[in-house]
């Protein structure tokens, strides 16, 4: 009896002396929320699934930049601007390539239609001067829009008023699914138009045109 008192008051004496885990910080790491579309990394702070089709996707952290003019409704303005550019950059390079020029730019007649730009370069460069000019108008309307909104807080990103349609009008969870789907189509036709350009650069192949004797290749 003696021994294992002896032993039991040695084993407390040593247990004051052990370090102590930090059971808080351990409990926090362990039970952190993980980005649904990182599992194995935890989600960004900001990133709370409140904003259409965020999944918790920010391996390099960039939602968390606030120091240098640049935050979250900037990067969403200019993820959703970019995806609506994209949408309309994309279907315009297949349009032209099935159903040939548009109106006035009868010389693009090349199914690349990287190869098709710099065809009206040479031909038509107003063209080129005054979409440039468009650009600048609409750059300018958009950052007084992006400035406005962030500073007073009653603008959505990427909300500019348009609803000919009145699609924004009708139920809530109809209104959250258009935003989830054009963001979901955004991000994708931006891929789109990043490998549409890439390949017209590469190849000098119109996208339907690579992609049928892509088809033609491996079927014969």
């Amino acid at each position: 009896m003696m021994k294992i008192t002896v032993l039991a008051a040695l084993a407390g004496s040593a247990a004051a002396f052990a370090p102590v885990t930090p059971a808080s910080r351990s409990s926090v790491a362990l039970n952190a929320e993980k980005s649904a579309a990182l599992p194995f990394l935890n989600r960004p702070p900001l990133l709370d699934g409140s904003m259409a089709g965020d999944v918790g996707f920010d391996p390099l952290g960039l939602s968390n930049i606030d120091d240098i003019g640049i935050d979250l409704y900037w990067l969403r303005e200019a993820e959703i601007k970019h995806a609506r550019v994209a949408m309309l950059a994309t279907a315009g390079f297949l349009q032209v390539e099935c159903f040939g020029p548009a109106p006035g730019c009868e010389a693009a007649t090349d199914k690349s239609q990287t190869d098709a730009f710099w065809q009206i370069w040479n031909s038509h460069p107003q063209y080129i001067a005054a979409a440039l000019v468009m650009i600048t108008v609409v750059e300018m309307i958009s950052g007084i829009a992006t400035t406005s909104g962030r500073e007073s807080g009653d603008r959505a990103p990427g909300d500019f008023g348009l609803d000919p349609l009145g699609y924004m009008k009708g139920d809530p969870a109809a209104v959250e699914r258009l935003k989830a789907q054009e963001i979901a189509n955004g991000r994708l036709a931006m891929w789109a138009a990043s490998g549409l350009i890439l390949q017209g650069c590469s190849n000098h192949m119109g996208g339907v045109e690579a992609m049928t004797k892509s088809l033609g290749d491996n079927m014969f």
